[in-house]
This record gives C-alpha cells, structure tokens and sequence, in this order.
C-alpha cells in the first residue's frame, strides 16, 4: 500500500514539472498556396502566448511583434533594418508613421498620463493615403472587452468597408487594387494594395495583468483597444521617411541609444501632423513627382499630384534644390576636370587674371 502511494505522489510531482502553455492561443497559415501548412493549428510561441503568426514556408509560429514593419504596444516598432525601438508621440495627436511618393500613412495615438511624466500612448487608428484614395482602419472604444464582437472599424473612401464576420472572409475593391481577408472570426484582418503593400492588423486591449505590470492604471470604463500592425512594402522609394518609414532607407542609421532598456525614437515635432489624413507633416513626400537621372537615384522633385496637388513641404523644397544643387556641381567638377583639346606650349604667354587687361583666346 505504501509503495502504491509513493509511486502516486512520485508521479504527480513528475508530471506536474512538465511545462505546459496554459491559455495559449493557436494560430494557422492562411495562405492556400502551402497545402502542406495551410489550416494546420499551432501553438504560439512562449514569448507571444496571446498572439503569433505562422510562417506559411515554414510551416512555424513566431512572434508577430518581433518581426521588421510591426507597431505594437506602447507603440514599440520593429524597423525595416531590424532594430527595435519605442515612439511614444502623445496621446489624442497624430503622427506620420511612412511618407514615400506614392503611399502616406498617418496613426491616432491615444493614451493616459503616466506618473513618469510622459504619456503611456498606444495606436488607435491609421489613416493611408494611396492614389486618390483614402483608407481607414481603426480600433472602436471599448469597455469590457469581448473576443467574440467585433470593434474593427474600416473605411476606404469614407464609407464603410462591408466585411462579412469569419475567418476567411474576402472583400475587394478592383478600383482601388485593395483586398482585405479575415484572418480570424473577429478583430483580425490581413488587407493588401496591390503593388504597394501588406498590412495585418489586430485590435487588442489593454489586459489587466499588462496593466498592472506596466502601471497603466487601466479602469473598468476603457481598455483602450488599439491597434497591433505588420507592415510589408512591395516598393519604397530611397527617400522614404515617417517614424517607421525612414528605416527602410538603404543607408540608414538608428539615432536609439541601442543600449537602453527602452530605446527611444525622439524627434517628434519632425512627424507630427493636423489630422489623420493630413500630408503636412515636415518630413512629407507624398503627392510629389520623383525624377531620376541616370541610375535612377532621385534628383529633383515636383510639386502636385498625389490625391488634389498637396503643397510642398518646406523640408521637401530644401532637399529637393540640395539635390538639384548636387547635380549641377557634380557637372561643374567634372568640367573643370576634363582636359582641354589643346596643348598650350611652354612658350606660350601666360595667361593673365587682371580683368582690366583682357585674355588671349587660346
């Protein structure tokens, strides 16, 4: 009887060792073209149990916040050279997140003053503008928070997006190249512009344990559901800019002290903007026409286009007559490099500078 009891107890404390994801939400590959891992169920990873995405040519969950183009939390991004770092902006403002020629895309950060003096800040909307198009997507203010209703809200045109609840539901737009798909029965959706981009985007709320843990001091009367985003460029020009957009640059360098426990991007003056839809924030490309010369680098830029001919910039004047000034002194040193078709002997009389005494043609 003895040894019945001693071999019970031993296996209870065996088993009760074995780690176990306790409360870990599953994930699939959506995309039909990998039949080999579409609508297979995984497990997320312990770093993300709460939310994760599978890698369709892998077949493996990871981490969606972790990887390059994500926005997430407080808002914490993941840049286009892999480095993590944190732009808090300030609550109920607007701040340009990627201008480039042809896309601009604005974020409402909402939030709450925090005891450190600064606002703890998350992303409610995005606003995108692409062509003469207007595209919103945005999380709805919430209470109690309830999986199983939808608090997405998207617009394209100002009107609204009339996307069918479950997971796999398509809408599209042939006019404006959009398709948007459900990637789960609620709050997830996967949207694409063709030739432009890919964005998957997740309304979550602030859960009591993250409140608790990072001070949020969150009541029962918001949660303040946000948005979670995975971005993924088809083409972004070499003078893209925005929070995130500028880290796409192909010789880009991070200003985050890299060394910090929270990296911090500064310089928000530069991407703060009027409005959602607004392209005036310093750092704006959008609605100016690139040209190139030679290898395709950008010299110069016009004014107009886009959606209603915007104003340029200040910052977009300057830098397009630096680059303007650029070419005509790369011209000028290549000029006075070339070597003259005619041998001036050494007998030849000097040539004078005085601008009383005139030169003698060569």
């Amino acid at each position: 009887m003895n040894l019945k009891v001693a071999l019970i107890l031993f296996g209870i404390f065996c088993f009760s060792t074995i780690p176990i994801q306790v409360g870990a939400r599953k994930a699939a590959c959506h995309d039909p073209l990998f039949g080999n891992c579409f609508g297979i169920l995984h497990n997320c990873p312990p770093g993300c149990p709460g939310q994760c995405e599978v890698d369709c040519r892998i077949c493996k969950p990871y981490c969606a916040c972790d990887k390059p183009g994500a926005v997430c939390q407080d808002p914490r991004f993941i840049g286009g050279d892999g480095i993590m770092f944190y732009f808090h902006g300030g609550k109920d403002k607007e701040f340009c997140l990627v201008s480039d020629f042809n896309v601009h895309i604005n974020a409402h950060f909402i939030g709450k003053k925090g005891q450190k003096g600064r606002d703890f800040t998350w992303v409610q909307s995005i606003g995108i503008l692409f062509g003469s198009h207007r595209l919103y997507i945005g999380a709805e203010r919430v209470a109690k928070w309830r999986e199983s209703v939808e608090h997405m809200r998207i617009k394209l045109d100002g009107k609204d997006v009339p996307l069918l609840v479950g997971e796999g539901q398509t809408w599209q737009s042939s006019e404006a190249g959009l398709t948007i798909q459900r990637q789960a029965e609620t709050n997830k959706v996967r949207l694409r512009v063709e030739g432009l981009l890919e964005i998957v985007v997740r309304v979550v709320p602030i859960t009591l344990e993250e409140s608790r843990v990072h001070g949020y001091n969150v009541t029962e009367d918001d949660c303040f559901a946000h948005l979670e985003l995975n971005f993924k460029f088809d083409s972004l020009s070499t003078m893209v800019n925005g929070v995130l957009g500028q880290t796409y640059k192909p010789n880009y360098q991070s200003r985050v002290k890299l060394s910090a426990a929270m990296p911090i991007m500064g310089g928000a003056h530069k991407f703060a903007t009027s409005h959602l839809f607004a392209t005036d924030c310093v750092v704006s490309n959008f609605g100016l026409k690139e040209k190139t010369l030679g290898g395709g680098e950008p010299l110069s830029f016009e004014c107009g286009g886009g959606s209603g001919g915007k104003e340029c910039s200040k910052y977009s004047i300057v830098l397009a007559m630096s680059h303007r000034a650029a070419a005509y002194l790369l011209l000028f040193v290549l000029c006075i490099a070339c070597p003259t078709t005619q041998r001036i002997s050494a007998s030849q009389e000097s040539i004078s500078f005085n601008p009383s005494k005139p030169n003698k043609a060569l």
